[in-house]
């Protein structure tokens, strides 16, 4: 009989499983000029995908992307509904989006937070995401079964010294990133991924509004990290790319830590 019984379906097995996407998938990258966003869009073109990038004139001035790209301001409603707006004249829908945009700021210890610098980063790398999830939300809706990816950070995790602004705004991402997952579920998943170090413009001081900062000392962090090595961009794109994927269809709601075991939840 067992045998017999190995044969049947197993109640609801396929019944409600999510449509497989097939290529071309429509991806916005907003921050797809940056190291890791340009590693996002070279992997989503290798699969045949149609991207759009999405950041400031001064990041695509120095990075221009080899796709359509568009102008946004994620400190202001309008920036991001003209953006919305552009790329809805593109895409009627969109399958997959990326938001990777965000800004350092100065490293100061928590008494010694300026309260301007840390509205300023709550403004750009929480209130920013927020908006753009919120007002892109609609593509992805009409998607059906569409995939957004929020970058958050192992520093929520690890935590370090002086990053104490840049690490509440990324702590946030991730109470936004499960909010959202209740909440648009199931038409859209969302989840985040929290890298560790990452070898880019970015923490080599800076780009954009952020070129000010001193370059990350990558010698320093290394005795915490297993791997032994800081991360690539193509480190990060990789499981940016298994999110946006059928392969994670029943994920949402979920961090993904990348960081070379520096970080062990």
């Amino acid at each position: 009989m067992r045998a017999g019984l190995q044969h049947e379906e197993e109640p609801g097995a396929s019944r409600d499983a999510a449509p497989v996407r097939q290529s071309p998938r429509t991806v916005a990258v907003l921050g797809g000029a940056g190291g890791i966003g340009r590693a996002v869009v070279a992997r989503l073109l290798a699969k045949g995908d149609q991207v759009v990038v999405l950041d400031t004139a001064a990041a695509l001035e120095r990075y221009p992307a080899p796709v359509p790209s568009v102008l946004i301001d994620i400190e202001s409603e309008n920036g991001v509904r003209s953006a919305l707006g552009q790329v809805g004249e593109r895409f009627d829908s969109l399958d997959g989006m990326v938001c990777i945009s965000g800004i350092l700021g100065k490293k100061q210890r928590v008494e010694a937070i300026e309260l301007d610098e840390f509205d300023r980063i709550i403004r750009v790398n929480l209130r920013g995401l927020l908006l753009v999830s919120k007002i892109f939300m609609p593509l992805l809706e009409r998607g059906g079964a569409s995939s957004l990816v929020l970058m958050s950070s192992a520093i929520v995790g690890r935590v370090l010294p002086t990053y104490g602004a840049y690490t509440i705004s990324k702590a946030g991402l991730i109470a936004l990133t499960k909010q959202l997952a209740l909440e648009h579920a199931p038409r859209v998943r969302v989840n985040a991924v929290a890298p560790g170090a990452v070898d880019t413009a970015f923490s080599r001081g800076g780009t954009g509004s952020d070129e000010a900062n001193p370059q990350t000392d990558y010698d320093s962090l290394l005795h915490l990290i297993p791997m032994r090595r800081v991360a690539t961009p193509d480190d990060i794109a990789g499981p940016i790319g298994f999110l946006l994927g059928d392969e994670s269809r029943y994920m949402t709601g979920q961090v993904l830590w990348i960081t070379g075991g520096m970080y062990m939840p």
